[in-house]
């Protein structure tokens, strides 16, 4: 069984292969999601280049985005076959882009096409299928309505939910105003876990400290980190110590920029630009000596057609780190 206590959050736009190789070299332990991949483009699209990772990204999971049982069901099989930990069904996604398509949050008014969707997931693959999704929509927002849904796909196979405690609007809202003005509501999901305490569920929306992590998982199975592991990805360092237990010592900010050096290289040499790489590394310093002349360093520098690996070299030279290793025996949960 996958480890979930602590995961990152599948984020379009965000969670490509270099972040995930990038946040990999943070955690040793944290389970990684990519970005979500609809059930055309697995079908019909550039398979390789979309279900492209590094091995070492493992335990990584996949997630789709389609409400096509048959199709949700190929999809699930080439992801397994392709070496994912785990298959990941989107029922949470706001967009009007993916609404279009009967993706994402809007099927949470449809709960027997997820189940059946869900289904065939399972019946395809030996990995696990999971389900990420709000606490509701729109004006279905009740508490009701929420364990209903969660009842009607659990029994379709489905032991694993994670969901973010906010419902979301499907008019009127962006994605991003999606992610802050619907109230947060953790009681929901305390409660679905505490009726339901065979199911696996992981709680997502507005997490931001170890010390919050701490107070969830005290009442759930486990948390997903959205955009503070991406603003505060050295966070995940201390995940490791404190939620993992792993008594290895952690890398230095300083040593992470070198074995990403190392992988620019290669990556360079097979024809990708430096800012596909650099553009996730801006929150690696935050909060010590030189993040800011980092952050303007890379904005200056890494989006030129020329840029190579020294851009990072002196990037590195400009922060002055001082920052000492994480020590896993220290028990303090702050976040760096």
């Amino acid at each position: 069984m996958l480890n979930r206590t602590v995961c990152i959050a599948p984020m379009m736009g965000y969670t490509d292969r270099h972040a995930r190789y990038f946040l990999r070299l943070i955690s040793r332990n944290v389970l990684l999601y990519t970005e979500m991949v609809t059930t055309g483009a697995v079908l019909h699209g550039d398979r390789d280049k979309l279900l492209r990772y590094d091995p070492r990204e493992l335990p990584l999971a996949i997630q789709l985005g389609g409400s096509d049982p048959q199709e949700l069901a190929a999809c699930s099989r080439i992801a397994e076959d392709a070496g994912f930990s785990e298959v990941n069904l989107n029922v949470g996604c706001p967009s009007d882009r993916v609404q279009n398509r009967h993706i994402g949050a809007c099927l949470m008014a449809q709960p027997e096409r997820v189940a059946e969707a869900v289904r065939a997931m399972c019946g395809a693959v030996r990995i696990p299928v999971t389900v990420k999704c709000r606490i509701g929509i729109d004006q279905m927002d009740d508490y009701a309505a929420f364990n209903h849904f969660i009842e009607i796909v659990a029994e379709s196979g489905c032991r694993t939910f994670i969901v973010h405690a906010r419902k979301a609007w499907l008019q009127g809202l962006s994605p991003k105003q999606n992610r802050e003005i619907p109230p947060l509501k953790y009681d929901y999901v305390y409660q679905l876990k505490q009726q339901h305490p065979h199911l696996n569920i992981v709680i997502n929306g507005g997490i931001k400290t170890l010390d919050q992590i701490s107070t969830h998982l005290a009442r759930v199975d486990g948390v997903m980190l959205g955009r503070e592991a991406y603003h505060n990805p050295f966070l995940l360092a201390q995940v490791d110590g404190v939620f993992y237990h792993d008594a290895r010592e952690q890398p230095t900010r300083d040593e992470i920029v070198d074995a990403l050096t190392d992988y620019a290289k290669g990556q360079l040499a097979a024809g990708e630009r430096l800012h596909s790489i650099s553009r996730h590394l801006h929150g690696l310093y935050k909060n010590v000596n030189g993040s800011k002349a980092w952050k303007r360093y890379l904005s200056t520098h890494a989006h030129r057609q020329d840029a190579g690996i020294q851009v990072l070299q002196q990037a590195k030279a400009l922060t002055m780190s001082s920052s000492p290793r994480f020590s896993p025996s220290s028990r303090r949960v702050t976040s760096s």
